[in-house]
Protein backbone atom coordinates (compact mmCIF):
# COMPACT_ATOMS: atom_id res chain seq x y z
CA UNK A 1 0.00 0.00 0.00
CA UNK A 2 1.58 3.55 -0.58
CA UNK A 3 1.54 6.00 1.64
CA UNK A 4 -0.80 7.62 2.73
CA UNK A 5 -3.02 4.77 2.16
CA UNK A 6 -3.86 5.73 -1.27
CA UNK A 7 -3.60 2.63 -3.73
CA UNK A 8 -2.43 2.63 -7.91
CA UNK A 9 -5.07 2.52 -10.33
CA UNK A 10 -5.23 -0.57 -12.47
CA UNK A 11 -4.25 -0.15 -16.13
CA UNK A 12 -6.17 -1.18 -19.26
CA UNK A 13 -3.91 -3.85 -20.10
CA UNK A 14 -3.56 -5.65 -16.26
CA UNK A 15 -3.76 -9.35 -17.27
CA UNK A 16 -2.84 -11.65 -14.07
CA UNK A 17 1.36 -11.74 -14.29
CA UNK A 18 2.45 -11.58 -11.17
CA UNK A 19 4.89 -13.57 -9.28
CA UNK A 20 3.63 -16.60 -7.10
CA UNK A 21 4.40 -15.60 -3.72
CA UNK A 22 1.91 -18.07 -1.64
CA UNK A 23 1.72 -15.38 1.08
CA UNK A 24 -0.78 -17.17 2.89
CA UNK A 25 -0.62 -17.46 6.71
CA UNK A 26 -3.24 -19.34 9.50
CA UNK A 27 -3.44 -16.09 11.58
CA UNK A 28 -5.42 -18.06 14.00
CA UNK A 29 -6.89 -21.55 14.23
CA UNK A 30 -8.29 -22.29 10.87
CA UNK A 31 -7.95 -18.32 10.16
CA UNK A 32 -6.41 -17.93 6.94
CA UNK A 33 -5.01 -14.13 5.42
CA UNK A 34 -4.51 -14.21 1.82
CA UNK A 35 -2.57 -11.77 0.39
CA UNK A 36 -3.12 -10.97 -3.30
CA UNK A 37 -1.00 -8.99 -5.15
CA UNK A 38 -1.04 -5.35 -5.22
CA UNK A 39 -3.63 -3.02 -5.35
CA UNK A 40 -6.07 -5.89 -3.95
CA UNK A 41 -6.70 -5.61 -0.20
CA UNK A 42 -6.28 -8.94 1.95
CA UNK A 43 -8.50 -12.08 1.75
CA UNK A 44 -9.43 -13.72 4.91
CA UNK A 45 -10.82 -17.02 5.17
CA UNK A 46 -12.69 -18.89 7.97
CA UNK A 47 -12.72 -22.49 8.08
CA UNK A 48 -15.46 -23.45 10.87
CA UNK A 49 -17.90 -26.36 11.94
CA UNK A 50 -20.91 -24.77 10.45
CA UNK A 51 -19.76 -22.30 7.54
CA UNK A 52 -17.18 -21.36 5.82
CA UNK A 53 -16.58 -17.59 5.32
CA UNK A 54 -14.47 -15.30 3.48
CA UNK A 55 -14.12 -11.49 4.46
CA UNK A 56 -13.16 -9.68 1.34
CA UNK A 57 -12.75 -10.89 -2.00
CA UNK A 58 -10.32 -8.33 -3.16
CA UNK A 59 -9.98 -7.89 -6.76
CA UNK A 60 -11.65 -9.70 -10.08
CA UNK A 61 -8.06 -9.72 -11.59
CA UNK A 62 -6.36 -11.53 -8.68
CA UNK A 63 -9.33 -13.92 -7.56
CA UNK A 64 -7.55 -17.16 -9.57
CA UNK A 65 -4.56 -16.40 -7.09
CA UNK A 66 -7.18 -16.54 -4.12
CA UNK A 67 -8.30 -19.66 -5.53
CA UNK A 68 -4.87 -21.15 -5.92
CA UNK A 69 -4.27 -19.97 -1.89
CA UNK A 70 -7.51 -21.68 -0.89
CA UNK A 71 -6.52 -25.25 -2.71
CA UNK A 72 -3.47 -24.93 -0.42
CA UNK A 73 -5.28 -25.03 2.68
CA UNK A 74 -8.03 -27.82 0.87
CA UNK A 75 -10.73 -25.54 -0.01
CA UNK A 76 -12.33 -24.73 -3.02
CA UNK A 77 -14.50 -22.07 -4.07
CA UNK A 78 -17.55 -23.30 -3.75
CA UNK A 79 -17.15 -24.42 -0.20
CA UNK A 80 -17.27 -20.70 0.54
CA UNK A 81 -20.69 -20.12 2.16
CA UNK A 82 -20.77 -16.67 3.00
CA UNK A 83 -18.86 -13.80 2.11
CA UNK A 84 -18.58 -10.44 3.98
CA UNK A 85 -17.31 -6.83 2.85
CA UNK A 86 -16.00 -4.63 5.29
CA UNK A 87 -16.49 -1.61 2.63
CA UNK A 88 -17.85 -0.91 -1.01
CA UNK A 89 -14.31 -0.48 -2.38
CA UNK A 90 -12.80 -1.91 -5.70
CA UNK A 91 -10.07 -3.80 -4.13
CA UNK A 92 -12.25 -5.53 -1.27
CA UNK A 93 -15.51 -6.53 -3.69
CA UNK A 94 -13.79 -6.80 -6.88
CA UNK A 95 -13.77 -10.87 -6.91
CA UNK A 96 -17.50 -11.09 -5.61
CA UNK A 97 -18.69 -12.44 -9.19
CA UNK A 98 -16.71 -14.90 -8.67
CA UNK A 99 -18.51 -16.55 -5.39
CA UNK A 100 -21.75 -15.16 -6.33
CA UNK A 101 -23.73 -18.11 -7.39
CA UNK A 102 -22.54 -20.31 -4.69
CA UNK A 103 -22.26 -18.14 -1.52
CA UNK A 104 -24.11 -15.67 0.15
CA UNK A 105 -22.99 -11.99 -0.09
CA UNK A 106 -23.32 -9.94 2.94
CA UNK A 107 -22.43 -6.07 3.67
CA UNK A 108 -23.80 -2.94 5.74
CA UNK A 109 -26.82 -1.61 3.77
CA UNK A 110 -24.93 1.61 3.12
CA UNK A 111 -22.28 -0.24 1.55
CA UNK A 112 -25.00 -2.62 -0.31
CA UNK A 113 -26.84 0.32 -1.80
CA UNK A 114 -23.83 1.41 -3.51
CA UNK A 115 -22.74 -2.05 -4.71
CA UNK A 116 -25.81 -2.68 -5.88
CA UNK A 117 -26.33 0.70 -7.79
CA UNK A 118 -22.91 0.59 -8.92
CA UNK A 119 -22.58 3.48 -7.98
CA UNK A 120 -18.82 4.68 -9.41
CA UNK A 121 -18.54 7.62 -7.51
CA UNK A 122 -17.81 5.91 -4.43
CA UNK A 123 -16.75 2.01 -5.51
CA UNK A 124 -14.07 2.80 -8.24
CA UNK A 125 -15.28 -0.15 -10.05
CA UNK A 126 -14.74 0.49 -14.08
CA UNK A 127 -12.33 3.29 -13.20
CA UNK A 128 -9.82 0.29 -11.50
CA UNK A 129 -10.97 -2.12 -14.53
CA UNK A 130 -12.75 -4.47 -12.78
CA UNK A 131 -15.40 -6.76 -14.42
CA UNK A 132 -19.25 -6.45 -14.59
CA UNK A 133 -20.83 -9.25 -12.90
CA UNK A 134 -23.34 -10.19 -10.40
CA UNK A 135 -22.66 -7.94 -7.49
CA UNK A 136 -26.10 -8.16 -5.91
CA UNK A 137 -26.04 -8.31 -2.02
CA UNK A 138 -28.15 -11.42 -0.09
CA UNK A 139 -28.00 -9.74 3.37
CA UNK A 140 -28.31 -6.47 4.03
CA UNK A 141 -26.53 -6.12 7.48
CA UNK A 142 -27.43 -3.83 10.54
CA UNK A 143 -25.05 -2.90 13.26
CA UNK A 144 -24.44 -5.64 15.71
CA UNK A 145 -25.72 -8.31 13.09
CA UNK A 146 -24.23 -11.88 14.62
CA UNK A 147 -23.34 -14.75 12.37
CA UNK A 148 -22.93 -18.00 14.50
CA UNK A 149 -20.43 -20.52 12.49
CA UNK A 150 -19.41 -23.02 14.87
CA UNK A 151 -16.39 -22.27 17.42
CA UNK A 152 -16.59 -18.70 16.03
CA UNK A 153 -19.48 -16.11 16.31
CA UNK A 154 -18.85 -13.07 14.28
CA UNK A 155 -20.24 -9.51 15.47
CA UNK A 156 -20.69 -6.96 12.99
CA UNK A 157 -19.91 -3.44 14.23
CA UNK A 158 -20.49 -0.55 11.55
CA UNK A 159 -17.44 1.91 11.80
CA UNK A 160 -18.26 4.42 8.87
CA UNK A 161 -16.10 7.07 8.21
CA UNK A 162 -13.12 5.57 5.63
CA UNK A 163 -16.60 5.16 3.94
CA UNK A 164 -20.36 5.18 4.77
CA UNK A 165 -20.45 1.72 4.74
CA UNK A 166 -17.38 0.13 6.42
CA UNK A 167 -17.70 -2.20 8.72
CA UNK A 168 -15.30 -4.13 11.37
CA UNK A 169 -16.22 -7.63 12.08
CA UNK A 170 -15.19 -9.06 15.59
CA UNK A 171 -14.93 -12.04 17.30
CA UNK A 172 -16.35 -11.64 21.12
CA UNK A 173 -14.89 -14.59 22.55
CA UNK A 174 -11.14 -15.07 21.27
CA UNK A 175 -10.83 -11.39 20.22
CA UNK A 176 -10.01 -10.58 17.12
CA UNK A 177 -11.65 -7.99 14.71
CA UNK A 178 -11.05 -8.27 10.61
CA UNK A 179 -10.84 -4.13 10.47
CA UNK A 180 -10.90 -3.56 6.82
CA UNK A 181 -9.74 -0.10 6.38
CA UNK A 182 -10.95 1.18 9.13
CA UNK A 183 -7.74 0.78 11.29
CA UNK A 184 -4.37 -0.25 9.07
CA UNK A 185 -1.49 -0.92 11.44
CA UNK A 186 -0.18 2.67 12.95
CA UNK A 187 1.70 3.40 9.25
CA UNK A 188 -0.88 5.51 8.34
CA UNK A 189 -4.51 7.08 8.82
CA UNK A 190 -6.86 5.46 5.80
CA UNK A 191 -7.72 8.45 3.68
CA UNK A 192 -11.61 9.74 4.17
CA UNK A 193 -13.16 9.24 0.38
CA UNK A 194 -16.52 9.57 -1.14
CA UNK A 195 -18.67 8.98 1.13
CA UNK A 196 -16.14 9.08 4.16
CA UNK A 197 -16.46 10.95 7.53
CA UNK A 198 -13.21 11.65 9.66
CA UNK A 199 -15.79 12.74 12.62
CA UNK A 200 -18.11 9.48 12.02
CA UNK A 201 -14.26 8.11 12.45
CA UNK A 202 -13.42 9.32 15.21
CA UNK A 203 -17.06 7.99 16.80
CA UNK A 204 -16.40 4.71 15.37
CA UNK A 205 -12.71 4.35 16.84
CA UNK A 206 -14.03 5.56 19.97
CA UNK A 207 -16.81 2.57 20.42
CA UNK A 208 -14.05 -0.15 19.22
CA UNK A 209 -12.09 1.32 22.42
CA UNK A 210 -14.72 -0.06 24.65
CA UNK A 211 -14.27 -3.54 23.21
CA UNK A 212 -11.83 -6.25 24.44
CA UNK A 213 -9.30 -7.16 21.47
CA UNK A 214 -6.36 -8.73 21.45
CA UNK A 215 -5.18 -8.07 17.46
CA UNK A 216 -6.74 -6.47 14.77
CA UNK A 217 -6.32 -8.10 11.15
CA UNK A 218 -7.04 -5.61 8.36
CA UNK A 219 -7.56 -5.04 5.10
CA UNK A 220 -3.80 -4.17 3.90
CA UNK A 221 -0.58 -5.19 5.69
CA UNK A 222 0.25 -7.22 8.70
CA UNK A 223 -2.14 -7.91 12.10
CA UNK A 224 -2.04 -5.53 14.68
CA UNK A 225 -0.81 -7.04 18.16
CA UNK A 226 -1.08 -3.93 20.02
CA UNK A 227 -4.95 -2.66 19.05
CA UNK A 228 -5.01 -0.37 21.83
CA UNK A 229 -2.21 1.61 20.66
CA UNK A 230 -3.24 1.47 16.60
CA UNK A 231 -6.68 2.59 17.75
CA UNK A 232 -6.03 5.42 19.88
CA UNK A 233 -3.61 6.58 16.75
CA UNK A 234 -5.72 6.29 14.27
CA UNK A 235 -8.00 8.37 16.79
CA UNK A 236 -5.55 11.22 16.91
CA UNK A 237 -4.51 11.65 13.51
CA UNK A 238 -8.41 12.09 12.63
CA UNK A 239 -8.94 14.76 15.41
CA UNK A 240 -5.89 16.67 14.50
CA UNK A 241 -7.29 16.85 10.57
CA UNK A 242 -9.61 18.15 11.80
CA UNK A 243 -8.22 20.38 13.61
CA UNK A 244 -6.07 21.26 10.83
CA UNK A 245 -9.30 21.56 8.11
CA UNK A 246 -11.14 23.69 10.69
CA UNK A 247 -7.75 26.27 11.11
CA UNK A 248 -7.65 26.32 7.32
CA UNK A 249 -11.31 27.54 7.02
CA UNK A 250 -10.82 29.81 9.74
CA UNK A 251 -8.04 31.09 7.30
CA UNK A 252 -10.84 31.73 4.70
CA UNK A 253 -9.92 28.06 2.65
CA UNK A 254 -12.59 25.97 1.39
CA UNK A 255 -10.91 22.47 0.79
CA UNK A 256 -12.61 19.23 1.53
CA UNK A 257 -10.49 17.33 3.82
CA UNK A 258 -8.22 14.60 3.13
CA UNK A 259 -6.74 12.72 5.94
CA UNK A 260 -3.67 10.93 5.55
CA UNK A 261 -0.57 10.99 6.83
CA UNK A 262 2.60 13.31 6.16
Amino acid sequence: MTSGGLRPKISDEMQVQYEVKHETTEVFKNVWRIVPPDPSGNVYVIRDKYKTVMIDTGLYQTFDYVQQELNGIGLQAEDINLVINTHEHFDHIGGNPHLWHTAMVAAHRSAATKIELQDEYVTHMKENRQRDGDFSVHIWLENRALFDIGDYKLKIFHTPGHTSGSICVYEPFHHFMFTGDTVVKGEYLTPMLESGSAGEFVNSIERLLTLKVDVLFPGHGAESTDPEKDLRWANDAARERMQQFRDYQAAGGKRRIRAKAD
